[in-house]
């Protein structure tokens, strides 16, 4: 048995996770306190998460997990990527993260469940962002790269199975930005993304925030 360590909110986690529910692999999801810094240290050296645990034997680093299970037997990710999918990925980061961390902090994700686990996350964020209070109160004018970047995503989406028509890594790096996304409110999703993003989410087994989005 497989056992993976995660934060529920960590979308290098989501990748991780995306390669087992694609396979169909059972694994034991194990969910660490964000300010557990001691036992990511003793597995792997650092506090970094996801890592995988096999027999004993510890890897961290999320795409290294999926080339490792996806090459268990016949490959899934065997598809082509594509270069504007990538560089959406590079120019959707900055605005995603900055309306995502704030939005994170506040929602009740399992490696937030304790006073101290929050307070380390805003802590060492804030350092990067500033206040979470400043940004969660710009408003509905902030939103509007997104949603901007949400539209010129559709024309790339080829497949609500597939960005590019067949799985590829770009499908593990495009789901799990479109997971963080899904805790923002007040997003517009074009159909062709609506369609991916909520076929995806069932083929892997991992459920978009929409509900708890903030």
């Amino acid at each position: 048995m497989y056992k993976l360590f995660v934060y529920d909110h960590c979308p290098f986690c989501i990748k991780a996770r995306m390669i087992f529910g694609l396979r169909h692999i059972p694994f034991d999801l194990v969910i660490l306190q964000n300010n557990d810094e001691a036992t990511p240290k003793r597995m792997i050296g650092q506090k970094m998460v996801p890592i995988l645990e096999e027999n004993g034997h510890f890897m961290g680093e999320s795409m290294d997990i999926v080339a490792h299970i996806d090459g268990q037997e016949a490959p899934l990710l065997t598809g082509p990527t594509n270069p504007a999918v990538s560089d959406w990925l590079k120019r959707s980061n900055s605005s995603l993260y900055r309306q995502f961390l704030p939005r994170a902090a506040c929602a009740p994700f399992p490696e937030f469940s304790t006073t101290a686990g929050r307070a380390y996350f805003v802590r060492t964020k804030e350092r990067s962002t500033g206040a979470f209070s400043d940004i969660l109160s710009e408003g509905a004018a902030a939103l509007e790269p997104l949603n901007a970047l949400l539209q010129d995503l559709a024309p790339l989406v080829q497949s609500a199975e597939a960005v590019n028509g067949h799985l590829s890594t770009d499908d593990i790096h495009l789901f799990a930005q479109l997971h963080s996304l899904s805790l923002i409110a007040g997003l517009t999703y074009p159909a062709a993304v609506e369609a991916y993003r909520q076929t995806m989410s069932k083929r892997c087994g991992i459920s978009l925030l929409d509900d708890i989005a903030i």
